[in-house]
């Protein structure tokens, strides 16, 4: 029935693919929890806040992070508790992604549910959580704590994020397998 419904939708199911990495052969609604967790990076861009130009819908982000962003790691302090501490903070699904305008170009929830691949540095394809921050895609490093900021002064933390690299270096060794 399954079929039909989706026939219903207006979307035409999509055949089983049964070879090559999840990411590839899922669509983000078929994922295990495991494997939406894994698809995240770790950059951290969606924990920075970001304003939106209410004339013309133009986004632009700041430096300044949730105040459960660990700069030096830029990972979430607390993942699990987060909504307890911030309830504001989005959690992303399958149906939220597409309408997500704020979600990087880069994010790989946002790169699957567009059916392109994921970049030479996320953790699944490299087998290195950290070649995110030596593709320069993710914000350690690069944000202030959230503190007691109002919106004019979240105006003049806006900043220009730097484009990851296309790429990995030239002294980059991968360290594993990429993850199937």
């Amino acid at each position: 029935m399954k079929t039909l419904i989706d026939l219903r939708r207006g979307r035409k199911p999509e055949p089983a693919k049964q070879d090559g990495p999840f990411w590839k052969t899922k669509t983000l609604e078929q994922m295990t929890t495991p494997e939406w967790e894994s698809l995240c990076d770790g950059c951290g861009k969606c924990c920075v806040f970001t304003l939106e130009d209410a004339d013309n819908g133009q986004l632009y982000r700041t430096d300044v992070a949730c105040k459960l962003l660990d700069g030096e790691s830029g990972q979430c302090s607390n993942y699990p508790n987060r909504k307890k501490y911030v309830p504001d903070c989005v959690k992303l699904t399958p149906k939220k992604v597409p309408k997500l305008d704020w979600l990087p170009n880069t994010c790989a929830y946002r790169l699957v549910a567009n059916g392109e691949d994921l970049k030479w540095w996320h953790p699944l394809v490299s087998g290195d959580p950290n070649t995110v921050h030596l593709a320069n895609a993710s914000v350690r490093g690069k944000t202030r704590p959230q503190g007691r900021m109002k919106e004019p002064g979240l105006m003049k933390r806006i900043v220009e994020w730097p484009d990851p690299l296309e790429k990995p270096p030239k002294s980059y060794k991968r360290k594993r397998s990429p993850a199937k």
